[in-house]
């Protein structure tokens, strides 16, 4: 499901119909305020919140400038978006650098809200831009997590940092002495984790935090749990005096209400958010661009980067000089195929182009199943055939067929399609260049 799919959904609603009717009358701007505050609340957001946000709307939707505009839903929409965007910290609040190695990251939270993962996943976004990061095992009571920490460390390609089931403070101590004995910058500490808030807990954590001075406490909250969500950020924030939120599982089907509560209700901003199961599935939180996606948008700064780490630039320069010269091959296809994937998933790209978001439902989203199905297909081919689909007669189709699990007309379909492909980037390139695609696409 798309993020906040049916917020979004509610929001193009409204608007479309304010946009059918041209000029505004003050009852049909406070109708649709009443109708985007029922949207809001059905999306789990807090009363207090959304009680605030509407009267904030309505105070300058309401302005005479406005009613006597000659677009005044445009401007609706302005004032809608600008308040989002508010509501949800202005802008994106980057993680604080320590002066003197190492940068310290407490990370806390509740069992099941994806904490440990999040170790990992933040572990290898540092690490992506150039940091050497250790992971430290300091949550000694949930069974196997310890264990679970060196399993993500080991998809990232960090270090684990542990010393068993002893006092947790010590072995936040410890960890950040090997951190510094061996040259780590960034030192992120896993915490012990409780299927609800107690005493215990917060004490420990507390004792943690007097000990190792953390730059930055980051409490990791579960999207899914909407108010509970609130709830919780509220109460590590008083005990704790947290620095910033990470939330996981927005891509599920999240309602979005947590996403829009919490930095109006604890103060400390959403730095960061969970799009997906995989180890790179992790994006800095902008409210601007969360804000574009509820009213459906898109987001193209993110979907950019998002290409940008998926795309490697000299092989792009590469298969740049390759469609030029017309000698593009199904080993590229193919290629090209695994770059898209490492973007995440496809539905949910396609929502970040402005005038996709919220259309595409249905039939009309796009089967990755298929795209597995291609893989398998030039996989089941010889080296020579990549290179050559030309040879490929009859005979070797049905031999391709039997390796890859599919027919003779799916093998047919793809040679067409990639052939088109083929044709159509080749007259593309010889004009200045392919709108859209990264960096390294230039001709």
């Amino acid at each position: 499901m798309a993020l906040f799919a049916n917020l979004s959904e509610r929001m193009n609603h409204i608007f479309s119909k304010m946009r059918n009717k041209g000029k505004l009358t003050e009852l049909e701007i406070k109708e649709a305020m009443r109708e985007i505050r029922i949207a809001l609340l059905e999306a789990d957001v807090n009363y207090n919140v959304v009680k605030k946000f509407v009267n904030d709307v309505s105070a300058k939707a309401l302005g005479e400038d406005i009613l006597k505009s000659l677009t005044p839903s445009q401007e609706v929409v302005k004032i809608v978006n600008e308040e989002l965007i508010e509501l949800m910290g202005s802008q994106n609040q980057k993680l604080l650098v320590s002066d003197r190695a190492p940068t310290i990251y407490m990370m806390c939270g509740l069992q099941g809200a994806g904490k440990t993962t999040m170790c990992g996943k933040l572990a290898g976004y540092l690490q992506r831009s150039g940091k050497k990061v250790l992971l430290v095992a300091g949550d000694i009571y949930r069974p196997a997590a310890i264990n679970q920490l060196q399993v993500v460390g080991k998809k990232v390609k960090t270090e684990v940092f542990e010393m068993g089931q002893i006092n947790p403070v010590k072995i936040a101590q410890e960890g950040i002495a090997y951190a510094l004995k061996n040259g780590y910058d960034t030192v992120i500490i896993d915490t012990a984790g409780r299927l609800h808030i107690d005493e215990k807990l917060m004490n420990e954590l507390v004792e943690i935090k007097q000990a190792v001075k953390p730059t930055e406490i980051l409490l990791v909250v579960d999207s899914m749990t909407g108010q509970d969500a609130v709830r919780v950020a509220q109460d590590f924030n008083e005990k704790l005096d947290i620095t910033g939120v990470i939330m996981t599982k927005l891509d599920g089907d999240t309602r979005g209400g947590a996403a829009l509560s919490i930095k109006a209700e604890t103060g400390k901003p959403i730095k960061f958010s969970g799009t997906g199961e995989k180890m790179e599935d992790i994006e800095p939180f902008h409210p601007d661009r969360m804000a574009s996606r509820i009213l459906g948008m898109g987001d193209v700064l993110t979907l950019i980067e998002k290409a940008q780490d998926a795309f490697n630039q000299e092989e792009a320069e590469k298969l740049a000089k390759k469609i030029k010269q017309n000698s593009f091959t199904l080993e590229d296809y193919m290629n090209q195929l695994d770059s898209i994937k490492k973007m995440g998933n496809l539905n949910d790209m396609l929502q970040m182009i402005p005038g996709f978001a919220g259309k595409i439902k249905g039939d009309a989203q796009i089967d990755e199943k298929q795209m597995s199905h291609t893989k398998a297909i030039i996989q089941s081919m010889t080296p020579r055939e990549r290179r050559n689909p030309d040879l490929i007669k009859s005979s070797q189709k049905k031999r391709i067929a039997d390796g890859s699990g599919t027919s003779i007309q799916e093998i047919n379909q793809l040679l067409k399609q990639f052939q088109a492909s083929k044709e159509m980037m080749h007259r593309m390139s010889k004009g200045k260049g392919m709108k859209g695609l990264p960096p390294g696409f230039k001709f």
